[in-house]
């Protein structure tokens, strides 16, 4: 029997985050496969589990949480892994979840869904030509900021760092080539190197999509 419980699917980024994090740290965990892209989320049962509708859901025990960076808080407090080293860090790692939240993973999540999943006959150019004009300007940020920094925060890894560079491991284009942006590009090398790590089609169910292997 598994100590925490995931309910996730493949392409969720937001789900990776959480995902990433219980392998990361070793956690004895598995994934409860949502079918996202068939309606689960807004099903009358799932709405059950979690009323937004969203993934991913987190249950341990008696607990039952919702939003990744709730999830990550709740567990970082619980195992003391990937936590800032100081209360200014803590700060600051709060600083980038909520950036992350608001301009890097709503940009990339809803501009990938836009280019690769939505059907083609629905999406719309010019919404798609603004949606990567925000995720050019996310991404720029995100790489200024790692000039000369091994890690979002401090020196080792946080959950800052689980939460941005959630969504830039995908391999479906939203407008982010890891090639020209190397500062980016190296941090995303350190995480890789991480003991545990895992990329998201390898770490949760669901892909590939059907009609698309």
């Amino acid at each position: 029997m598994t100590d925490y419980t995931l309910y996730c699917f493949a392409q969720s980024g937001h789900s990776y985050k959480v995902a990433s994090y219980l392998n990361l740290a070793g956690l004895n965990w598995s994934p409860r496969f949502v079918d996202f892209f068939a309606g689960e989320a807004r099903s009358p049962e799932y709405r059950q589990i979690n009323s937004m509708g969203e993934c991913p859901v987190l249950v341990h025990g008696d607990v039952k949480l919702s939003q990744s960076g709730v999830i990550l808080d709740y567990l970082v407090k619980e195992t003391g892994q990937f936590a800032p080293a100081n209360e200014a860090d803590a700060r600051e790692v709060l600083r980038w979840v909520l950036w992350d939240n608001h301009k890097g993973s709503s940009q990339f999540g809803t501009t990938r869904f836009m280019l690769n999943f939505l059907p083609e006959k629905h999406r719309n150019e010019a919404v798609n030509s603004f949606l990567l004009g925000r995720c050019k300007a996310a991404l720029t940020i995100l790489n200024d900021h790692l000039n000369g920094r091994g890690w979002m925060v401090g020196s080792a890894p946080t959950l800052a760092d689980l939460c941005c560079s959630s969504y830039l491991f995908y391999p479906e284009p939203f407008g982010f080539e890891r090639a020209n942006l190397p500062h980016i590009d190296a941090w995303l090398t350190r995480l890789e190197a991480l003991p545990n790590w895992q990329h998201p089609y390898d770490l949760m169910p669901g892909h590939p999509l059907p009609g698309t292997a």
